[in-house]
């Protein structure tokens, strides 16, 4: 009994030391979905969450939002989230982990609960920037696959409202200052719905982003092996230059879709490292704080 009373505490202060919290996303049912539909409720949805990690040692008023990927069907936070999460903690950044909602709902596009989700994170996330010790303007946010594809819809269509207003939160900006496509999926119209079936080569923008004028930096990280084609990444890192908005790209030869086929020391395995880099280049966070200083 005392071993499991001490494990017990042992975790609870794990915990409070790294400031992890969570939060519901909506202060009541999400727009679209029926209090019935929830599993708590004996339905088969979950309630959308998000996550508060605050570094053991803060060194940056930066804060990334990081949207792991899944089809739109579910949410692959072990796989995608953990070791990212836990780099840039160490890196003193602080970290909300989105566990939008999915699976898609139907009769809607696939990506609009989770896009309604996305966007009420980066409100709730700005609204917090002082009691978080944040910049309200050095919000980002990350994501991998259909998180990808997430993240550029949250970042090039953020003047576009996901959802009718529910409460003063709504009136908060939800544009994120940069963002980090991994891999994203459904970019181009060979492949807005599965892998790109032409390999991406000859294929448009999908018409889901708007490219706004509140658009953001961002740094895109893609394997050339990946059947979801990078050729999406570099399509819209294109756009952003005749843009003129700062982007960089990294594309790495024969790597499959999340990596799968890379062994633990390979080089596309320490991707959170050029995103610093890149954090550092761009000005959000110190550049002494880049692996490679």
């Amino acid at each position: 009994m005392k071993k499991v009373l001490w494990t017990m505490i042992f975790c609870l202060m794990v915990s409070v030391c790294q400031g992890f919290e969570t939060f519901p996303v909506w202060p009541s049912t999400p727009p679209g979905d029926t209090p019935d539909q929830y599993k708590e409720n004996g339905g088969k949805y979950y309630t959308p969450t998000l996550e508060w990690w605050k570094p053991e040692n803060k060194t940056t008023d930066v804060c990334i939002v990081i949207c792991c990927g899944g089809a739109y069907m579910g949410v692959a936070y072990e796989y995608e989230g953990i070791m990212p999460r836990d780099y840039f903690l160490k890196k003193g950044i602080t970290v909300v982990m989105l566990r939008y909602r999915t699976p898609r709902r139907p009769n809607i596009p696939k990506h609009q609960a989770a896009w309604q989700d996305v966007q009420r994170t980066i409100r709730f996330v700005r609204s917090h920037a002082k009691d978080w010790g944040i910049s309200p303007e050095k919000i980002g946010v990350m994501g991998f696959s259909a998180g990808g594809h997430l993240t550029l819809m949250c970042a090039t269509t953020s003047q576009t409202n996901a959802y009718p207003p529910v409460d003063e939160l709504d009136k908060v900006p939800c544009n994120p200052n940069f963002a980090i496509p991994i891999y994203p999926a459904y970019v181009l119209e060979d492949g807005k719905d599965s892998t790109n079936s032409g390999k991406g080569n000859d294929s448009k923008i999908v018409s889901d982003f708007a490219f706004d004028a509140k658009t953001p930096p961002m740094c895109f990280i893609h394997g050339d092996g990946d059947g979801y084609s990078p050729m999406g990444s570099v399509a819209v890192y294109h756009k952003l230059r005749k843009m003129n908005i700062p982007a960089e790209l990294h594309i790495f030869a024969l790597a499959n879709h999340a990596f799968r086929n890379c062994g633990p020391q390979a080089p596309i395995r320490r991707y959170p490292e050029r995103v610093v880099d890149w954090l550092g280049t761009m000005g959000f966070i110190p550049e002494a704080a880049s692996p490679n200083k």
